[in-house]
């Protein structure tokens, strides 16, 4: 049964490595290979992923001891993350994170959550009927991505 827990630092390595791994194995068929591995690339600022870790509201989905998704708020209503591992897609894992989360942000006193996607992902927030604000680009690094921003009154 998959559990739901606030994250700690030391589940830094499992974090980074699940966030490379599903961009580098999920978002392929959205991104060229030099944009997944600048994005990727960002598994690798430790100092950012602490922080985040840290100071923000960040949960990990964990089934036998093994993480397998995690997500993280920031400002108290904006979805700053939210990755499952490749190999558990389509298992309820995201929906899972995605209550806590939403529920997270109503018990601050927000009435709207927001978040800027991948393409990849919007089919999943369109399942919980998450509206798009706006297409942008968004530039990581040497690499401009299409990417969306969305929002979700609760």
């Amino acid at each position: 049964m998959v559990e739901i827990r606030e994250a700690i630092i030391d589940d830094l390595p499992e974090i980074t490595e699940l966030f490379r791994n599903t961009i580098l194995h999920i978002n392929s068929k959205h991104y060229s290979e030099e944009q997944l591995n600048v994005w990727a690339s960002g598994a690798d600022n430790t100092k950012k992923w602490t922080a985040r870790i840290t100071k923000n509201y960040f949960i990990v989905a964990e089934l036998d001891g093994i993480i397998v998704g995690f997500a993280y708020i920031t400002q108290g209503y904006y979805l700053d993350g939210i990755y499952v591992h490749k190999d558990y897609k389509r298992q309820g894992i995201g929906a899972k994170l995605l209550r806590v989360i939403e529920s997270q942000v109503i018990m601050a006193g927000f009435k709207e959550i927001k978040s800027d996607v991948y393409k990849t992902a919007l089919p999943f927030f369109d399942d919980y009927y998450y509206d798009v604000e706006k297409k942008q680009l968004k530039h990581l690094k040497t690499e401009t991505f299409d990417n969306y921003i969305i929002f979700k009154t609760l």
